[in-house]
């Protein structure tokens, strides 16, 4: 045993879920770390001494399906507090999928681990080696003022990632009931026939990009979509063209559906450099940057603009550039610090929590009343630990 730390089955669920928690939240990478600042850190004071082992014991131990709870709990709050409102969504809530890879190795670490066989050079050779590693799927709240996840769920060996995010929309739905999400975005991946229909099963509507994966809906798409647009809409340094298509056949799912299609056109200044008699010329030279997409929808607009469809269609993209981004670079999502069956699952799941909840606060207590520049979401999470040295347990 680590001097002065009680046996690992002397250690309350509490204290071990209390120490990865607020080490989470100060985006501390390993529980080596967390140890650490149990001793003579941070936390001391707040939770005392507790070793790495005793932490990895706990967690392998505790299931997931508390935790997974306690998320849908807090989200429950957010909710009623007021903080899932969004102006531009018209009130709906709304929810994208998608799903990351985390902890691959060419060893395997546990029973779950994933496998495939992949290519790489080992002193200059290539060769064919069996790579371990695990997905996760995550649906995220992409229609607040900066996202929310809402739950998460390993996928299992074997299985899709559709699959395993229709099982955690299912969980989700039990758990927070069939009125808490209105719509759910994703990419191209998740426009099959059999997801549509269980996703509407579940009371939701849907919007997804649409690509080569569904080839017969695209071609229709595109053949009632090659005039000139009905729609343009001005920005702020470009434009939006939008086509609007109310009905269009879905031959593999036996049903029509709702496109809508958007070209973008962004107008740019470049610096170019010419040469003329040895001397070089700076200029500025205007282009065009465009980009076409396709969104498969039932939703039903009535008197709205298409391209309310196009605008949380592209919200989905909050949930790798804002959520999968910062929680990867920042929070060590990648980093497993244990890799065991089941700790690895709820390790995450505590990660997760504790990202969502100093977001949270970050934005709501910190970047909301900031009257300068404000300090980044990292600033704030390494500033936590001052805090925690500072305040004293609560032992009530």
């Amino acid at each position: 045993m680590h001097g002065g730390a009680p046996p690992a089955h002397e250690v309350s669920w509490k204290k071990v879920f209390d120490a990865v928690f607020l080490g989470a939240a100060m985006q501390i990478p390993s529980l080596l770390q967390i140890e650490a600042e149990c001793h003579h850190g941070a936390l001391a004071k707040r939770i005392r001494p507790v070793s790495d082992d005793t932490l990895g014991y706990s967690l392998e131990r505790q299931s997931p399906e508390p935790v997974f709870g306690l998320s849908c709990e807090i989200a429950r709050r957010l909710k009623r507090n007021g903080v899932l409102r969004s102006d531009w969504s018209r009130g709906l809530v709304v929810g994208a999928v998608d799903g990351i890879e985390i902890c691959s190795s060419f060893a395997r670490c546990c029973e779950a681990c994933m496998e495939r066989e992949v290519q790489h050079k080992v002193n200059g050779e290539m060769q064919t080696e069996i790579q371990y590693y695990h997905r996760i799927v995550v649906v995220v709240l992409v229609s607040t003022d900066f996202p929310i996840p809402l739950g998460v769920r390993f996928q299992k060996n074997g299985e899709a990632e559709v699959a395993c995010a229709l099982a955690l929309l299912q969980d989700l739905v039990g758990q927070l009931g069939r009125r808490f999400l209105d719509v759910l975005v994703g990419d191209a991946l998740y426009l099959q026939a059999p997801f549509v229909q269980e996703v509407e099963r579940l009371g939701l509507f849907w919007a997804f990009t649409l690509k080569e994966n569904q080839p017969e809906l695209l071609r229709e798409a595109e053949r009632f979509t090659q005039e000139s647009s009905p729609g343009i809409q001005a920005q702020p340094g470009g434009e939006i063209r939008y086509w609007h298509l109310p009905e269009v056949d879905w031959p593999v799912a036996d049903r029509l559906v709702r496109v809508v299609k958007t070209v973008r056109i962004e107008h740019q200044r470049r610096v170019t450099v010419s040469k003329k008699d040895a001397h070089r010329t700076k200029g500025k030279t205007e282009m065009s940057q465009q980009s076409t997409n396709f969104y498969a929808t039932n939703f039903e607009l009535g008197l709205i603009s298409p391209l309310f469809i196009h605008q949380f269609s592209r919200s989905r993209w909050r949930i790798d550039t804002e959520v999968f981004q910062t929680i990867t670079t920042d929070c060590h999502l990648k980093h497993p610090a244990l890799h065991q069956t089941t700790a690895l699952v709820v390790l995450t799941m505590i990660r997760f929590l504790a990202y969502t909840l100093s977001l949270v606060f970050y934005q709501r207590q910190v970047r909301s009343h900031a009257r300068r520049k404000c300090e980044t979401f990292h600033e704030f999470a390494k500033r936590l630990a001052y805090w925690f040295v500072a305040l004293s347990p609560n032992t009530s």
